[in-house]
Protein backbone atom coordinates (compact mmCIF):
# COMPACT_ATOMS: atom_id res chain seq x y z
CA UNK A 1 0.00 0.00 0.00
CA UNK A 2 1.82 3.23 -1.35
CA UNK A 3 1.06 5.55 1.89
CA UNK A 4 3.92 7.19 2.91
CA UNK A 5 3.66 9.36 6.19
CA UNK A 6 6.33 12.16 6.16
CA UNK A 7 6.75 12.51 10.01
CA UNK A 8 10.23 13.57 10.07
CA UNK A 9 11.30 16.05 12.93
CA UNK A 10 11.01 19.26 10.11
CA UNK A 11 7.53 17.78 9.22
CA UNK A 12 6.48 17.71 12.75
CA UNK A 13 7.92 20.83 14.01
CA UNK A 14 6.11 23.08 11.39
CA UNK A 15 2.43 20.95 11.92
CA UNK A 16 3.23 21.49 15.60
CA UNK A 17 2.83 25.61 14.47
CA UNK A 18 0.25 24.90 12.43
CA UNK A 19 -1.89 22.74 15.09
CA UNK A 20 -1.57 25.75 17.68
CA UNK A 21 -4.48 27.95 18.16
CA UNK A 22 -2.02 31.17 18.76
CA UNK A 23 -0.63 30.42 15.63
CA UNK A 24 -2.06 33.67 12.99
CA UNK A 25 -3.44 33.91 9.71
CA UNK A 26 -0.23 34.75 7.98
CA UNK A 27 2.24 32.26 9.31
CA UNK A 28 -0.45 29.46 9.21
CA UNK A 29 0.07 30.08 5.30
CA UNK A 30 3.78 30.56 5.00
CA UNK A 31 3.56 26.59 7.13
CA UNK A 32 1.50 25.35 4.61
CA UNK A 33 3.68 26.77 1.84
CA UNK A 34 6.81 25.31 3.42
CA UNK A 35 4.89 21.55 3.90
CA UNK A 36 4.15 21.89 0.24
CA UNK A 37 7.51 22.47 -0.87
CA UNK A 38 9.23 19.23 1.29
CA UNK A 39 6.23 17.21 0.24
CA UNK A 40 6.87 17.87 -3.09
CA UNK A 41 10.36 16.86 -2.96
CA UNK A 42 9.81 13.64 -1.36
CA UNK A 43 6.82 12.83 -4.16
CA UNK A 44 10.12 14.04 -6.51
CA UNK A 45 11.93 11.12 -5.03
CA UNK A 46 9.80 7.95 -6.59
CA UNK A 47 9.66 9.56 -10.10
CA UNK A 48 10.70 7.90 -13.05
CA UNK A 49 14.39 9.17 -13.79
CA UNK A 50 17.12 8.27 -16.32
CA UNK A 51 20.66 7.61 -15.87
CA UNK A 52 22.64 10.58 -17.81
CA UNK A 53 26.53 11.29 -18.69
CA UNK A 54 27.63 14.57 -18.34
CA UNK A 55 30.85 16.39 -18.65
CA UNK A 56 32.09 18.71 -16.03
CA UNK A 57 33.97 22.19 -16.60
CA UNK A 58 36.96 20.38 -15.60
CA UNK A 59 36.74 18.55 -18.49
CA UNK A 60 35.81 15.08 -16.95
CA UNK A 61 32.56 12.63 -17.68
CA UNK A 62 30.34 11.38 -14.79
CA UNK A 63 26.95 9.82 -14.21
CA UNK A 64 23.90 11.64 -13.27
CA UNK A 65 20.43 11.40 -12.47
CA UNK A 66 17.70 13.22 -14.93
CA UNK A 67 14.52 13.33 -13.18
CA UNK A 68 12.79 13.14 -16.62
CA UNK A 69 8.93 12.98 -15.16
CA UNK A 70 9.56 16.92 -13.57
CA UNK A 71 8.17 17.68 -16.38
CA UNK A 72 5.18 15.61 -16.81
CA UNK A 73 3.36 16.96 -13.48
CA UNK A 74 -0.88 17.81 -13.01
CA UNK A 75 -1.66 19.51 -10.00
CA UNK A 76 -5.03 19.60 -9.21
CA UNK A 77 -5.88 22.53 -6.42
CA UNK A 78 -8.91 21.86 -4.04
CA UNK A 79 -10.30 25.21 -3.41
CA UNK A 80 -9.66 27.29 -0.96
CA UNK A 81 -7.51 26.19 1.81
CA UNK A 82 -4.93 23.85 -0.64
CA UNK A 83 -3.53 27.13 -2.08
CA UNK A 84 -1.01 27.83 -0.27
CA UNK A 85 -0.05 24.07 -0.02
CA UNK A 86 -0.02 24.32 -3.99
CA UNK A 87 2.23 27.22 -3.32
CA UNK A 88 4.83 24.98 -1.97
CA UNK A 89 4.36 22.40 -4.30
CA UNK A 90 5.24 24.08 -7.03
CA UNK A 91 8.43 25.13 -5.89
CA UNK A 92 8.94 21.52 -5.97
CA UNK A 93 7.62 21.10 -9.82
CA UNK A 94 7.79 24.80 -11.21
CA UNK A 95 7.19 23.43 -14.74
CA UNK A 96 3.54 21.44 -13.52
CA UNK A 97 0.71 22.12 -15.17
CA UNK A 98 -2.46 23.15 -13.08
CA UNK A 99 -6.46 22.55 -12.43
CA UNK A 100 -8.91 23.50 -9.75
CA UNK A 101 -11.76 22.29 -8.24
CA UNK A 102 -13.69 24.47 -6.19
CA UNK A 103 -15.92 22.15 -3.51
CA UNK A 104 -17.97 22.70 -0.75
CA UNK A 105 -18.91 20.11 1.56
CA UNK A 106 -22.47 20.63 3.34
CA UNK A 107 -21.86 20.47 7.16
CA UNK A 108 -23.28 19.03 9.88
CA UNK A 109 -24.34 18.66 13.75
CA UNK A 110 -25.00 14.57 13.99
CA UNK A 111 -24.92 12.88 16.94
CA UNK A 112 -21.53 10.71 15.66
CA UNK A 113 -18.89 10.84 13.23
CA UNK A 114 -20.44 10.96 9.95
CA UNK A 115 -18.91 7.76 7.61
CA UNK A 116 -19.88 10.35 4.48
CA UNK A 117 -20.05 13.82 3.56
CA UNK A 118 -22.41 15.77 0.70
CA UNK A 119 -20.38 17.56 -1.28
CA UNK A 120 -20.94 19.99 -4.00
CA UNK A 121 -18.97 20.49 -6.56
CA UNK A 122 -19.29 24.20 -7.99
CA UNK A 123 -16.64 24.92 -10.03
CA UNK A 124 -13.20 23.02 -12.02
CA UNK A 125 -10.83 23.60 -14.21
CA UNK A 126 -8.48 20.47 -15.02
CA UNK A 127 -5.80 20.65 -18.14
CA UNK A 128 -5.61 17.44 -20.81
CA UNK A 129 -3.77 15.03 -18.75
CA UNK A 130 -2.05 12.58 -20.77
CA UNK A 131 -2.59 8.86 -20.36
CA UNK A 132 0.08 6.77 -18.59
CA UNK A 133 2.27 10.24 -19.17
CA UNK A 134 1.20 12.65 -16.93
CA UNK A 135 1.64 12.15 -12.85
CA UNK A 136 -1.30 14.12 -11.09
CA UNK A 137 -0.83 15.35 -8.25
CA UNK A 138 -4.43 16.24 -5.87
CA UNK A 139 -3.61 18.67 -2.90
CA UNK A 140 -5.88 18.98 -0.09
CA UNK A 141 -4.41 19.87 3.86
CA UNK A 142 -7.17 18.27 5.23
CA UNK A 143 -8.78 15.22 4.48
CA UNK A 144 -11.60 14.02 7.17
CA UNK A 145 -14.22 11.49 5.71
CA UNK A 146 -12.28 11.57 2.24
CA UNK A 147 -15.67 12.46 0.34
CA UNK A 148 -14.37 15.37 -1.16
CA UNK A 149 -11.07 13.86 -2.28
CA UNK A 150 -13.08 10.77 -3.42
CA UNK A 151 -15.16 12.90 -5.86
CA UNK A 152 -12.12 14.11 -7.61
CA UNK A 153 -10.48 10.77 -7.98
CA UNK A 154 -13.74 9.54 -9.45
CA UNK A 155 -12.87 11.66 -12.14
CA UNK A 156 -8.87 11.95 -12.16
CA UNK A 157 -8.89 7.97 -12.40
CA UNK A 158 -10.81 7.71 -16.04
CA UNK A 159 -8.23 9.88 -17.22
CA UNK A 160 -5.84 6.99 -16.99
CA UNK A 161 -2.69 9.13 -15.58
CA UNK A 162 0.93 7.18 -14.82
CA UNK A 163 0.32 7.77 -11.56
CA UNK A 164 -2.08 9.54 -8.59
CA UNK A 165 -0.93 11.56 -5.89
CA UNK A 166 -2.68 12.78 -2.66
CA UNK A 167 -1.04 15.51 -0.92
CA UNK A 168 -2.51 16.30 2.73
CA UNK A 169 -1.21 17.86 6.36
CA UNK A 170 -3.36 15.71 8.19
CA UNK A 171 -5.46 12.79 7.70
CA UNK A 172 -7.52 10.88 9.06
CA UNK A 173 -7.51 7.28 10.18
CA UNK A 174 -10.82 6.73 8.10
CA UNK A 175 -10.36 8.82 5.51
CA UNK A 176 -7.03 7.03 4.54
CA UNK A 177 -8.60 3.73 4.72
CA UNK A 178 -11.89 4.76 2.80
CA UNK A 179 -9.41 6.42 -0.46
CA UNK A 180 -6.84 3.55 -0.30
CA UNK A 181 -9.56 0.82 -0.35
CA UNK A 182 -11.28 2.32 -2.99
CA UNK A 183 -8.28 3.22 -5.12
CA UNK A 184 -5.15 0.91 -4.01
CA UNK A 185 -2.85 2.15 -6.45
CA UNK A 186 -3.13 5.87 -5.45
CA UNK A 187 0.29 7.52 -3.90
CA UNK A 188 -1.15 8.94 -0.53
CA UNK A 189 1.42 11.51 0.91
CA UNK A 190 0.85 13.36 4.25
CA UNK A 191 2.39 14.31 7.09
CA UNK A 192 0.07 12.81 9.91
CA UNK A 193 -2.58 10.65 10.61
CA UNK A 194 -5.25 11.60 13.43
CA UNK A 195 -7.23 9.22 14.87
CA UNK A 196 -10.90 10.65 15.09
CA UNK A 197 -13.56 12.63 13.67
CA UNK A 198 -16.10 14.44 15.53
CA UNK A 199 -20.21 14.82 14.83
CA UNK A 200 -19.11 17.47 12.65
CA UNK A 201 -17.27 15.79 10.31
CA UNK A 202 -13.63 17.29 11.61
CA UNK A 203 -10.35 15.83 12.29
CA UNK A 204 -9.12 15.31 15.81
CA UNK A 205 -7.06 16.73 17.31
CA UNK A 206 -6.45 18.02 14.05
CA UNK A 207 -5.63 21.98 13.23
CA UNK A 208 -9.46 23.32 12.95
CA UNK A 209 -10.82 24.51 9.35
CA UNK A 210 -7.57 25.48 7.40
CA UNK A 211 -9.21 27.33 4.99
CA UNK A 212 -10.62 29.58 7.60
CA UNK A 213 -7.28 30.06 9.33
CA UNK A 214 -5.32 30.57 6.17
CA UNK A 215 -7.87 33.19 4.53
CA UNK A 216 -10.31 33.64 7.57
Amino acid sequence: MPLYVIDKPITLHILTQLRDKNTDQINFRKNLVRLGRILGYEIANTLDYDIVEIETPLGYKTKGINISDLNNIVIINILRASIPLVEGLLKAFPAARQGVVAASRVEINGKEAPKEMDVTIYYKKIPTIRPKIDNVIIADPMIATASTMLKVLDEIVNKDPKRIYIVSVISSEYGVTRILSKYPSVYFFTVTIDPELNNKGYILPGLGDAGDRAFG
